[in-house]
């Protein structure tokens, strides 16, 4: 019921989303940019176990040994992979021998898989040699994040694709992109046809990683290259490079940061089209083009260019198309186009949506015609994006090996696509394809489960307990039945249909299953922070003790929020808890401003307000699953309001001046303060006129873009950004330097706060600087609501995870926001585009952070003894508590269905808030402002 009530609530919210949300206000998440940031390193290379005594098997014959060093070792120089000699020089001259070992390598939450190690061989069968291949090169292009209804839908811009379709020269299928859906893992499924594990997505931040690599596993890239009839070539998106390293003969890199414009990023690819299809020395093509991507990211699926993008992508089919039809080296050649993942109608992709795991996939070649009649075209709309046939992405790499004639690689759990069977009129070959691909999924599944083999009866499967029962049954079964090669008058039909399902079933619990949980790692994690929550909780105490009416609600706030992290609902629409707590907490404020007395009237309309601003930025994003695609303030409001949008951005650097110009500069005249606060301000709204004038000139509207379009010329984004950066830093140096030689009490602190807030500001995407607005009308009235330490963390904590989600934050990995990543960098920089990243998406929680530390010194200066200390260890409190009931979840739940598209991200955002906003805001800024405010008093 959950999984259909699910499905039905996305089904509405992706017809919301059509209706209320347009992709050229959403420019800001630019998840492709995230996306890359996150995949550019991959998975380190599990290490293979030991050899049993060095001896060879065939493929029927793998047994789970111990993991041991000395042979990874081996294994690689088996494969030729040193550093210094070529690593793909022992594939060229002959296949490695398999051994009988596996990796069952464990990382606790994100496990391993278990790894076959070497290249798959042929084994020998009494149906004879391995069926002939019908073609000998393929031209693998891949468009990123190309959607299935891009290409098959009645909007689609790729005509001359869907003429061949039609014509029966292509069969379209939409495959199946499991999450999370970013290129790096997506190449690891098509290229292996495996299931890449989740913990790619964090394990991919250094561009020069080089432990990141496919070069030792096995792919059908490897296989080709073990053929040695061709060279290979690779021109496009660089993490092919990165994953196959000294495997192409000929490539040219495309790396995708920095790339603002989706022109010059294709062109570098197409411009080595002609030149590739004219020599006839290579056997494998790869193509990768981003620019599709970019435009998505940029201003959404509905962009003007992306309809002029697509028939570029188009056109380049239909070149390589007739250059196979005409040339005749390349008759014998199989184009396959395909999407690494698809896009959601923000643009954007990472998650689980329909959109974003329906890419299109079509496979091309005149040899088609004689085993395919044409489809339908263009396919009517479907919400689904569920085009023809359905096929999961992992089934490429199986139907390529036969396709091409290569063993299929050993650690596939993809299925052989049935509608290329026709391609071999003999029966004992279309039963040869299925027996090999089922034997190799075979030894994955005993890699897994080693009692598989001797596991169950071989009759009645459906009566048995499990899944890998039935599935030993039913192999069993498969195994009896296995039609006599040389029987001729045998019937394979009920063979055929048993082994596909049998295929199937085996694909869906082996991409399903997670069986390597080291659960000791998981239960010392947990272990950890339990004792971190006891060492917080003991430092809390004297506070709670002292104020015990007033920790009731934190709490309670506690305990209620981590009990809704064992739910996959609450933890997609996490947002509604706090916004519903704050409404609690603010209404309880107003309650004890009435108990104050007649005289505290206003301080009673102060909450009023509070509240009321406090509703405005609940509509302000719409986020979470099941009412994100409602209309909003920053994607609907505000784009078909472009001037109050404006209005109000003025109104918040205009308000940002006046407090510099009153409070910045001290020592200077009036005047002069003024002058200097507006050069500041002037440099702060030039870089972001002339960011949106660049990003998403559709926002722009009255004198914005007046000043975009005729004021602006000239300096780079780069430039601009570090000019704003660069006005910013010296500004706060010089307000922190002058406070300690200023009189006591000094409002320095309150300068340096708005510096910061007006970096924050900088860091926003345009429609979310007005939150920031009001953010400063609510601060001012939290201050003045004499509230005691306990108070104030607990409002620290509830309007800095409101703001969060307020400003489009989710638990979702497609809306992690880079817009504003590479703002002032020219170059690939962890630490620098880390900070960046992390300001823009945290910027409403280190808002408050700021605010706080100036709460924390109005308390100091009333005398509160220890206040930083008291609230840090409240607010550790609260972090530990919530992270042990993260794992908790994540452990209990480890084999729930959404584990990894809900609990999973989850547990990384509640890793980036622990140390990211906790340590390396509340903890480290915040004590450094404090300590520099108590200075100042």
């Amino acid at each position: 019921m959950a999984k259909g009530a699910r499905a039905t609530s996305r089904k509405a919210n992706n017809v919301r989303l059509k209706k209320n949300v347009f992709g050229p206000v959403e420019n800001a998440r630019m998840e492709r940019l995230s996306a890359k940031l996150l995949e550019l390193a991959a998975q380190p290379t599990p290490k293979p176990a030991k050899e049993d005594d060095g001896m060879e098997v065939e493929d029927g014959d793998l047994k789970n040994k111990d993991a041991d060093a000395a042979d990874e070792k081996k294994d690689a120089e088996a494969m030729d992979v040193d550093q210094n000699t070529s690593k793909t020089s022992t594939i060229k001259n002959g296949r490695v021998q398999k051994r009988r070992h596996k990796s069952s390598r464990k990382a606790g939450f994100f496990p391993y898989k278990p790894f076959l190690s070497g290249l798959a061989q042929y084994e020998t069968l009494e149906y004879g040699p391995p069926p002939v291949a019908p073609f000998d090169k393929v031209i693998f292009m891949v468009v990123d994040a190309l959607r299935s209804d891009f290409v098959f839908s009645s909007l689609s811009g790729f005509q001359f694709t869907q003429s061949l379709i039609a014509s029966g020269a292509a069969i379209p299928f939409t495959a199946y992109a499991t999450s999370p859906t970013i290129t790096m893992p997506r190449i690891k499924a098509i290229t292996t046809g495996s299931t890449p594990s989740f913990l790619d997505v964090i394990l991919n931040f250094a561009e020069s990683d080089t432990s990141s690599t496919l070069a030792i596993q096995d792919t059908w890239l490897a296989q080709l290259k073990a053929k040695g009839n061709g060279k290979m070539v690779m021109y496009g998106d660089d993490t092919w490079l990165k994953l196959f390293p000294n495997f192409f003969d000929r490539a040219d890199g495309t790396s995708s940061f920095f790339v603002a414009d989706f022109t010059e990023v294709d062109i570098n690819v197409t411009r080595h089209v002609p030149e590739e299809l004219a020599n006839s020395d290579w056997n494998t093509m790869v193509l990768h083009y981003l620019g599709l991507d970019h435009i998505g990211h940029k201003a959404g699926p509905r962009s003007p260019n992306m309809i002029p993008k697509q028939r570029e992508m188009d056109g380049i089919v239909s070149q390589i198309y007739k250059a196979i039809e005409t040339q005749r080296s390349l008759q014998s050649t199989l184009f396959v186009l395909c999407g690494d993942h698809g896009m959601n109608d923000a643009g954007n992709h990472g998650g689980s949506a329909p959109g974003e795991t329906s890419p299109a996939l079509v496979f091309m070649s005149p040899k088609l015609k004689t085993i395919n009649s044409g489809r339908e075209i263009p396919a009517p709309l479907k919400e689904d994006f569920r085009y023809y046939n359905f096929v999961e992405q992992s089934d490429i790499a199986p139907t390529l090996a036969s396709l091409l004639g290569f063993p299929i690689p050993q650690n596939n759990l993809g299925t052989f696509i049935p509608e290329f069977l026709p391609f071999w009129k003999n029966n004992n070959d279309k039963i040869q394809i299925l027996w090999r691909n089922a034997k190799q999924i075979q030894n994955v599944v005993t890699a897994t489960f080693p009692s598989f083999e001797s596991e169950g009866p071989s009759s009645n499967c459906h009566e048995l307990g499990t899944d890998i029962e039935r599935l030993a049954c039913k192999w069993k079964i498969m195994s009896q039945t296995l039609p006599n090669p040389k029987d001729e008058n045998r019937s394979t039909e009920k063979w055929f249909s048993s082994t596909s399902e049998w295929l199937k079933e085996a694909q869906e619990l082996m991409s399903g299953t997670a069986s390597n949980y080291d659960v000791s790692k998981l239960v010392t994690g947990q272990v950890i922070t339990g004792a971190g929550l006891v060492l917080a909780s003991i430092s809390a105490a004297p506070t709670f003790a002292r104020l015990p009416r007033t920790s009731l609600p934190f709490i309670g706030m506690t305990l209620v929020y981590g009990a809704t992290m064992t739910a996959s609902s609450f933890v997609e629409e996490e947002h509604h808890f706090w916004y519903w707590a704050t409404s609690l907490w603010l209404a309880l404020l107003w309650v004890k401003s009435r108990r104050k007395g007649v005289q505290t009237g206003f301080l009673q309309l102060s909450v009023i307000v509070l509240m009321i601003v406090s509703r405005i930025t609940r509509r302000w994003n719409q986020t979470g699953q099941k009412w994100a695609g409602e209309r909003d303030i920053a994607k609907s409001f505000f784009f078909e309001h472009r001037l109050v949008l404006w209005s109000f951005v003025a109104v918040t650097y205009l308000a940002n001046l006046q407090v510099l110009t009153r409070l910045g500069f001290p020592r200077f005249p009036r005047w002069a303060a003024g002058t200097i606060s507006a050069a500041i301000i002037t440099a702060a709204v030039t870089f972001k006129l002339a960011f949106t004038h660049e990003d998403s000139p559709e926002l722009l509207a009255g004198f914005a873009k007046q000043m975009a379009d005729n004021g602006l010329g000239g300096a780079l984004l780069v430039s601009r950004a570090r000019i704003a950066f660069a006005a910013i830093g010296l500004a706060m140096l010089y307000t922190i330097i002058s406070g300690f030689s200023q009189a006591r009490p000094n409002r320095n602190m309150r300068a340096i706060h708005n510096l910061l807030t007006l970096f924050l500001i900088t860091q926003s995407r345009a429609t979310n600087i007005p939150l920031l607005l009001l953010f400063e009308i609510q601060f001012p009235i939290l201050a003045d609501l004499d509230l005691n330490i306990v108070e104030t963390s607990t409002t620290t904590i509830l309007f800095q995870h409101t703001s969060f989600f307020a400003s489009g934050g989710s638990n979702a990995i497609s809306s992690i926001d880079l817009s504003s990543a590479y703002n002032g960098v020219s170059g690939y920089n962890v630490v620098a585009v880390g900070i960046l990243t992390f300001a823009n998406n945290w910027t409403g929680p280190i808002f408050w952070t700021s605010a706080t530390t100036l709460m924390l010194l109005r308390l100091k200066s009333k005398g509160v003894k220890d206040v930083l200390y008291q609230h840090l260890a409240i607010l550790t409190l609260f972090v530990t508590a919530v992270l042990l009931f993260v794992m908790a979840s994540c452990t209990l739940l480890r084999t729930h269905l959404f584990i990894w598209t809900v609990f999973s991200p989850k547990y990384l955002y509640s890793m980036a808030w622990s140390l990211g906003q906790h340590l390396g805001v509340n903890v480290v800024l915040g004590s450094g402002m404090y300590w520099l405010g108590s200075q100042y008093i």
